[in-house]
């Protein structure tokens, strides 16, 4: 098994040009096809499975589409200039009460489609000088700009795509 740095414990340095922004972009908007991918034809008992009483694929899945709103909120902050972008809730409060298990996937996967392509529609129509705005990650205190938060943003969900592989994998050994 490969080794895997929790989440909160990453580093970054954010360096991204606004000119790499169609790239980092084009990323972003592929983690929705890619999960449906992995998730695929899955049985019911692989995608409510909670390792170590973590996560299972289906809560993965519904905090991938649970932090679309924050998403939203945080391009908000750019295009307001905001100094220090709006904090996520490091409890994932939103996630852990939600009742992920108990709903069909296909609804999950759709609700967090739909939601990404709004954020990404947005994104696409931004200039090369909001893209530049610098605001500063709560968490990271870190300044970035939007070409760097939507890196992040895909790294976040390569993190959890990689854990839902983790478990689906699991099942199949």
């Amino acid at each position: 098994m490969f080794p895997q740095i929790p989440w909160v414990e990453r580093k970054f340095n954010f360096n991204n040009q606004a000119e790499i922004f169609p790239f980092i972009l084009e990323r972003f908007r592929g983690t929705p096809a890619r999960l449906e991918e992995i998730t695929k034809n899955l049985p019911e008992e692989v995608l409510t499975f909670k390792p170590n009483g973590k996560w299972s694929i289906k809560e993965h899945a519904g905090h991938l589409f649970d932090l679309e709103e924050l998403g939203e909120l945080r391009l908000t902050d750019f295009l307001n200039r905001k100094e220090i972008l709006s904090p996520a809730d490091i409890t994932n409060k939103k996630t852990s009460e939600a009742g992920y298990n108990s709903r069909p996937l296909k609804d999950i996967l759709s609700d967090f489609r739909n939601a990404r392509e709004h954020l990404a529609s947005r994104l696409a129509k931004l200039t090369k000088e909001e893209i530049s705005f610098i605001s500063i990650h709560p968490r990271l205190k870190q300044k970035m700009n939007i070409a760097d938060w939507i890196y992040f943003m895909a790294e976040h969900d390569d993190h959890h795509l990689f854990t839902v592989r983790l478990i689906k994998d699991s099942f199949h050994k």
